[in-house]
C-alpha cells in the first residue's frame, strides 16, 4: 500500500504527488499520424518531455484500433514504436516506451481474437473501449472469449460510460475485467458527472488502472492540477493501483 503524508494548502487541495510514484502511464495517443492523437514526431517528442516532467519513468502508448477509423495493423503501431524511440535516443531523452493498441469493440473486433496476436501490456493486459452510445450486445461473449484466449480485458475510461451504473462496473469486475480510469477525469474535465462517477469508483476502491489518455498538449498541460486532488491521493492509498507493476 501506497503510505505519504499530506497537508491541505490554501485551496483547500492537498500538496501534490507526482506521478513517479506509479512509474508507468499505460494510455496515451502518442504515435505520430496513425489516429486522433500527435499528429508529427516534433508533438511527439514535446508530449513526451512533458510526461517525462511529470514523473513519469515508462509510457505505453495505445494509438486506436477501429475497423471504420483507424484501421491499424500491429506493423504499422510497431513501426511507429521504432519511430519514436530513434528519435528519443537521437534526442538522448532517457524515458521507456513501449505501445500496445486501444480496441474498439465494434463489429469486426470478435473475428480478431481468433485471427490475430492482439497488442498487450504487463502479463497479458489488453485495453479495449466501447462506444459512448450504448454498450455492443455481444459484449459479455467478447470478454469471456478474451479470457479462453489468456486476456486479462482492461477496460478504457469506463467512467466516461454514461449508460454504466456502480452495479454495472460491480459485475464487470466480478467477471474479471479490470477498470482503467482517465486522470483528467478527476479534475471534471469531461463533465462534472463523470468527476462525480470516477470518485465513486475511487472511493468503493474499484480502479486498477490509471491512464492519461494523453492525446495532445492541452491535455498535457492539465494533468499537473490532478497530483493535488484528493481523489488521486485516494486512489494511491488504496493500494488497487497495477502502474507501477508493469
Amino acid at each position: 500500500m501506497f503510505n505519504w503524508f499530506t497537508k491541505r494548502n490554501s485551496k483547500n487541495n492537498l500538496s501534490p504527488i507526482d506521478f513517479s510514484s506509479i512509474k508507468t502511464d499505460i494510455h496515451s495517443h502518442l504515435i505520430p499520424g496513425i489516429d486522433d492523437g500527435s499528429p508529427d514526431m516534433d508533438t511527439t517528442i514535446n508530449l513526451i518531455k512533458r510526461m517525462k516532467e511529470l514523473g513519469f519513468s515508462k509510457l505505453i502508448t495505445s494509438p486506436h484500433v477501429m475497423s471504420d477509423f483507424y484501421k491499424n495493423s500491429n506493423e504499422i503501431i510497431l513501426k511507429g514504436l521504432d519511430d519514436i524511440r530513434s528519435e528519443l535516443k537521437a534526442q538522448n531523452i532517457d524515458i521507456e516506451i513501449d505501445a500496445v493498441a486501444e480496441y474498439y469493440i465494434d463489429y469486426d473486433f470478435e473475428n480478431k481474437i481468433e485471427t490475430e496476436k492482439l497488442l498487450t501490456f504487463g502479463s497479458n493486459y489488453l485495453l479495449v473501449e466501447l462506444s459512448f452510445m450504448e454498450v455492443p450486445k455481444n459484449f459479455f461473449d467478447i470478454i469471456f472469449k478474451l479470457q479462453l484466449a489468456g486476456y486479462k480485458v482492461v477496460l478504457a475510461h469506463p467512467e466516461r460510460y454514461n449508460y454504466f451504473q456502480m452495479k454495472d462496473y460491480e459485475d464487470l469486475i466480478n467477471r474479471g475485467v479490470f477498470l482503467q480510469i482517465n486522470w483528467l477525469s478527476i479534475i471534471g474535465y469531461y463533465s462534472p458527472q463523470i468527476k462525480k462517477k470516477t470518485e465513486e469508483l475511487i472511493s468503493k476502491e474499484m480502479v486498477s488502472f490509471i491512464g492519461s489518455d494523453c492525446h495532445n498538449m492541452n491535455h498535457a498541460k492539465l494533468y499537473s492540477k490532478c497530483q493535488s486532488k484528493r481523489s488521486w491521493h485516494q486512489l494511491l492509498e488504496s493500494g488497487k493501483l497495477l502502474n507501477h507493476k508493469l
